[in-house]
């Protein structure tokens, strides 16, 4: 780096901030590092051609990340769907189980449950002819 060209430090400063952000960017990207050459007779047009680099490149990142949340969401949207039709199912199953089993099967079910309290009084199925629910 070629640093005897400014006069302060701060200009300094300015150039290598200018120097890393396009770096950084440009490795983030996957692309070239530019080099970016300032001197004072264009340090102006400089400037405002790597701010515009940076802010590209800031757009780019963050194009990417938005698409990157999009796919993600559209994942957990499908996975929650999927969810809610598992349990939709489970709890068809469930009602149908319910409504098979004998009065005994559910209290003795709900007595595993909780051992330390009284099963409540489960509903009452109708028995086939032949001792057999439905």
């Amino acid at each position: 780096m070629n640093t005897e060209m400014y006069q302060t430090p701060m200009e300094v400063a300015v150039y290598q901030l200018h120097n890393f952000s396009i770096s950084f960017f440009s490795s983030l990207l996957g692309g070239d590092v530019v080099s970016v050459k300032l001197d004072n007779s264009a340090s102006g047009a400089s400037v405002v051609a790597i701010d515009n680099k940076i802010e590209q490149a800031m757009d780019l990142v963050k194009n990417h990340l938005m698409y990157a949340v999009r796919e993600e969401v559209e994942i957990l949207k499908e996975q929650i769907r999927e969810l809610v039709e598992k349990n939709s199912q489970l709890e068809r199953e469930n009602t149908l189980l319910k409504t098979l089993a004998s009065p005994e099967q559910l209290e003795k079910f709900q007595s595993c449950l909780s051992p330390e309290e009284p099963a409540p009084e489960s509903p009452q199925v109708p028995e086939a002819p032949g001792g057999s629910a439905v």
